[in-house]
């Protein structure tokens, strides 16, 4: 096979939480380049319809789920949706998330830890349960991609909600321990852990409180935030068949901001 040939994704169709806006949408349309098919879920309808027609454009077919999977309900109800109406799925990117809430532990309610975990932790349960478990019931493979964070790994400066990074090292833990169940499977899950990207959320970050993302920025040794588009390239090695030896990985990737 030639190289390149093992980065394509024709006749795949990817799952993807949260992929009409930010890194997601970032993901999901360079998936698509590679050849795969589209399914996106996310809150807002107009943001939606908006990167399913940039993936149409590109010649795939892209079908989207209005839910909020940070909803527990709303969320395994998108994925069986996802499954009867649009299945068979090749590929799932657990990409939702945030931190949401920039408060000091001994402040935090338990219904906003709760929040935090079920966006971050939960809803990346529910869809490889439901998503990934059918990939192994049918037994020909598949890819499972969580995104995780930096957040996992260090306590980040200047900033409360501390659920945040205690929810993404959940979701590299399940990442690993998931790939040991499912590796003899053929089924390969993996996390990828961005550091600052200037998403939306950053944006609304750098308005409400600049110090600290200015403090972010000063510990990135290539001195300036990723670009969303940055993530696209590593989704699709992690969504093809070039990545099939690997598996329980988690790729960085932040500028160095871990190396210090």
């Amino acid at each position: 096979m030639h190289l390149l040939n093992r980065f394509s994704l024709s006749g795949k169709r990817l799952f993807i939480t949260g992929g009409s806006r930010g890194l997601g949408r970032e993901m999901a349309l360079a998936i698509a380049e590679a050849g795969a098919d589209v399914i996106l879920t996310g809150r807002d309808t107009a943001s939606l319809d908006a990167t399913a027609e940039e993936i149409r454009v590109l010649g795939r077919e892209a079908f989207t789920l209005q839910a909020d999977m940070g909803n527990p309900g709303e969320c395994e109800a998108a994925c069986l949706r996802a499954l009867e109406e649009h299945g068979p799925i090749d590929i799932l990117i657990n990409n939702v998330g945030g931190r949401l809430v920039n408060v000091p532990v001994q402040d935090q309610s338990l219904n906003d830890w709760q929040r935090i975990m079920d966006l971050n932790v939960t809803s990346t349960f529910l869809c490889t349960r439901i998503i990934g478990g059918e990939m192994v019931r049918r037994g020909t493979g598949g890819r499972v991609i969580n995104v995780s964070s930096v957040s996992a790994m260090i306590a980040n400066r200047g900033i409360g909600g501390r659920s945040y990074e205690t929810a993404k090292a959940a979701v590299l833990q399940f990442t690993r321990a998931t790939a040991a169940d499912w590796a003899p499977h053929g089924v390969t899950v993996n996390a990828i852990c961005p550091g600052g990207f200037m998403t939306e959320p950053n944006r609304r970050w750098s308005r409400e409180h600049p110090e600290v993302i200015s403090e972010f920025v000063k510990a990135i040794p290539m001195g300036k935030f990723g670009e969303p588009e940055d993530l696209g390239p590593l989704a699709v090695y992690l969504a093809s068949e070039a990545s099939r030896y690997m598996t329980g990985a988690a790729l960085v990737i932040d500028g160095g901001y871990t190396l210090w």
